[in-house]
């Protein structure tokens, strides 16, 4: 009741204004809605970012208890190779006697450069090359990020539902694995938020 007592008062000043309420309001909430990086985690993509001259992308959100900062306990890939490309992963497992067993796992890439999907070895005697993101399937746009759904995946990212796109000429992908206690359907519904609470870090932030 509070809050409808408040925006009636702010409508009210604005329409006393000769101003559209409709027009004025909606900037603001989008900008308060807007998510942050933690700042926690804000150093440590702000350090990425200028180690690959590029943008990258700080998770504002992630599965419990992910914590999306680079260097935590549950940051288990930190790496960056010589093309500027980079993997941050962070796991969760529980196992063990007496545990109901589990994983939560999270992998963020970025390709400065390059639009193209990547190629990987599928190991074992009869290696071969094959892209590392492919079976794709629908479209998922989450604030205005339009992405494209992979669910045959290679290397750290395989068994994962997997997100791709692109932006200023750079591939970027977010991927979650399919593991107990998740469904697929449920690491889709996470990938949504976790798609729409990431934060883009420039170089020069």
């Amino acid at each position: 009741m509070r809050r409808l007592w408040a925006i009636g008062l702010v409508a009210a000043a604005l329409a006393g204004s000769g101003c559209s309420g409709d027009r004025a309001v909606e900037p603001a909430a989008r900008a308060a809605a807007r998510p942050a990086c933690k700042p926690a985690a804000l150093a440590g993509w702000r350090r990425l970012a200028r180690r690959i001259d590029a943008p990258v992308y700080c998770p504002a959100w992630l599965p419990d208890p992910l914590d999306g900062v680079i260097g935590s306990r549950w940051n288990n890939i930190d790496a960056v190779s010589p093309d500027r490309s980079y993997l941050e992963s962070w796991v969760w497992q529980e196992t063990g006697p007496g545990a109901a067993g589990g994983e939560l796992h999270v992998n963020l890439r970025g390709y400065p450069g390059r639009t193209t999907i990547p190629t990987c070895r599928t190991g074992g005697s009869d290696s071969r090359n094959v892209p590392c993101f492919a079976d794709p399937g629908r479209g998922i746009s989450v604030v205005g990020i339009p992405t494209r759904l992979y669910t045959v995946n290679q290397d750290a990212d395989a068994w994962h539902a997997l997100l791709l796109w692109h932006r200023g000429g750079t591939l970027y992908t977010l991927s979650e694995h399919v593991a107990p206690p998740l469904t697929f359907d449920h690491v889709v519904r996470y990938l949504k938020r976790e798609l729409a609470a990431l934060v883009l870090i420039e170089p020069t932030a």
